[in-house]
């Protein structure tokens, strides 16, 4: 159990309590935030604060999607939100991997782009009617059509091609290596001299006259650290400091098969407006999503299985990616998301020291970068 009470030292002080920017969540958006600041500024002092070992969201426990929307979701967007609004979704997106790829080296995340495909199932089939007005729509931003029909590679890839009506092409989707990225960003920031503190629990925080007053427990006592400006990145746990944010947390549930020797695809690949999304990694297959099948079961940010969606996800598995195949699960896990009423991020200033940069929608690999640049941009001004 922590101490209630615990005198720091003059060292302490002077070396880790005290920070220009205090940045509380270790994920994509914490980790790029830093490394934003630092590369515009070498001098300020950047503390991450981070309850987990790891980080304790998402980011280490995502699907490595490096994608920005396949057809049916974009269309959903439009549906839901207008046209303007699905469309700077988008760019928001694509903008953020641009900047991820500046940073990071190809090599250094394992970015592979071999292009993203979309399953349509019968009852989607109505949606191609909209492939030409889409792909007008996206040619400001990509200068070419994206998303093109591949019919003939449902039975080259073994799909279920009872359960796959269709098959979309999109060139600009790429993969990657979640934890490569992760480690490299955390050596990153820490060569610009930012210091990463985890196991580190923030209670509360408190704007005074002379800064920022952080208050975290960890294992051994409690600390307060003092900072001229404090980012919030917590994403889903963001309600947990700041209860009247609209976000809401969406468990994701993955899972990894056992090596497959004739694994005939390989890709990033997305059915169901993005609801189930698999891909190619060390000739496995990893399979996520399915959280539509249980969306109260999956409003949580407790980690955990949910019975419903993994057995949505087995079957999934089984009935479109791979019929008549004896696949073996390897391991599962979940993350924890955020989503709200629309996809957009919250990036804004919560009063003069303190900023948030929050809600990714399931989005955090592509605009984590697009919100770090937005969060320096607010605490550099």
């Amino acid at each position: 159990m922590a101490e209630s009470t615990h005198q720091s030292s003059y060292w302490e002080d002077q070396s880790f309590l005290q920070s220009d920017v205090l940045i509380i969540g270790a994920g994509i958006v914490g980790l790029s935030t830093a490394a934003e600041l630092l590369e515009r500024k070498p001098d300020l002092r950047v503390t991450i604060v981070e309850r987990g070992l790891l980080p304790s969201g998402a980011s280490t426990r995502n699907a490595g999607f490096a994608c920005f929307g396949s057809l049916s979701e974009i269309l959903a967007d439009i549906d839901a939100f207008g046209e303007d609004i699905a469309l700077a979704t988008l760019q928001a997106r694509v903008t953020g991997l641009k900047r991820l790829q500046q940073r990071v080296p190809e090599t250094a995340m394992d970015y592979q782009q071999h292009g993203g495909y979309e399953l349509l199932s019968a009852a989607q089939m109505p949606l191609l009617a909209q492939l030409d007005r889409i792909n007008q729509l996206l040619m400001p931003i990509f200068q070419a059509p994206v998303f093109r029909r591949v019919e003939a590679k449902i039975n080259e890839f073994g799909f279920a091609d009872n359960r796959v009506n269709a098959l979309l092409f999109n060139p600009f989707e790429a993969q990657l290596h979640s934890g490569m990225l992760m480690r490299w960003l955390l050596k990153h920031v820490q060569s610009l001299g930012a210091l990463v503190l985890t196991g580190a629990e923030v209670q509360r925080f408190r704007a005074e006259q002379d800064g920022v007053h952080v208050e975290l427990s960890s294992q051994d006592r409690n600390w307060t650290l003092r900072s001229e400006q404090l980012a919030l990145c917590t994403n889903a746990f963001a309600r947990a400091l700041l209860p009247e944010l609209s976000v809401t947390p969406g468990r994701g549930q993955v899972l990894i098969t056992e090596p497959i020797a004739d694994l005939r695809w390989q890709g990033t690949f997305h059915a169901e407006e993005g609801y189930y999304y698999f891909r190619n990694i060390d000739q496995r297959i990893l399979l996520g999503g399915a959280r539509h099948q249980d969306f109260a079961g999956e409003t949580t940010t407790e980690f955990g299985d949910n019975p419903i969606v993994s057995q949505a996800l087995d079957t999934f598995l089984h009935q479109v990616i791979s019929p008549n195949k004896q696949l073996r699960i390897a391991q599962r896990w979940s993350g924890i998301m955020a989503f709200g009423e629309t996809k957009k991020p919250i990036v804004k200033r919560h009063d003069e020291r303190t900023v948030i940069g929050v809600r990714m929608g399931g989005m955090g690999v592509a605009i984590g970068s697009s919100v770090a640049v937005q969060l320096a941009d607010l605490l550099l001004a």
